[in-house]
């Protein structure tokens, strides 16, 4: 069940079709049901609807929350390496790249985020927000959200994303904490403790 009313343009796609089983990838099905039951992440996407995958176990994702007006924002959820990556806002872009995929594989929306910019927020963490700074943040509703967490998490905010923006969800490990702010795009990810040396756990220091 989603928490907002059917768009008009998904609506009319659906209609019509709802995606393509034969296409690029492991195929596109908007209607979110061939690929319900294999994604999770609900504390990421409480209503996420899984619009595409790669074959590989990751997704792509559409965002719904109760404003939504229409598919959109699509994330891709990926899981090696542990990341979330905002692809656009729009589904007909999305349709576009995904036929793109099809006639030129190695290029295109899909496969910079699916080959790039997943492995580059790996290894970068870009964009991340420590405590401290979320705190005393101007904004807002970022200060009121690291209000409501302690120092050990980290922020990140994808309120205002551009494709291949993105965060590492599972950066601490597979037991990282993730929270997210109601329906915005702000997240936060609880920093693991941090490793002894063993010469240090061997001499108890």
């Amino acid at each position: 069940m989603i928490p907002c009313r059917l768009p008009a343009e998904v609506r009319e796609l659906l209609s019509f079709s709802r995606g393509f089983a034969n296409g690029p990838w492991a195929g596109a099905d908007f209607s979110g049901l061939t690929h319900e039951q294999s994604f999770g992440m609900e504390e990421v996407f409480p209503c996420a609807i899984p619009i595409a995958a790669d074959g590989c176990g990751n997704f792509w994702v559409v965002d719904v929350t109760s404003r939504s007006a229409g598919w959109g924002p699509i994330f891709y959820a990926c899981h090696d390496p542990p990341v979330i990556v905002f692809q656009t806002d729009d589904l007909s872009r999305f349709m576009e790249e995904f036929l793109q995929s099809g006639n030129t594989p190695q290029q295109g929306g899909l496969h910079e985020v699916h080959e790039k910019h997943a492995f580059r927020i790996w290894s970068e963490n870009p964009g991340v927000l420590n405590h401290e700074a979320a705190i005393q943040s101007s904004d807002r509703e970022l200060k009121s959200f690291a209000e409501t967490l302690d120092g050990s998490f980290q922020f990140i905010d994808l309120r205002n994303a551009k494709t291949g923006d993105g965060f590492s969800w599972g950066r601490y490990g597979p037991r990282t904490v993730v929270r997210r702010h109601g329906e915005t795009l702000l997240f936060a990810c609880q920093k693991g403790p941090e490793k002894k040396s063993l010469l240090s756990r061997l001499f108890g220091r």
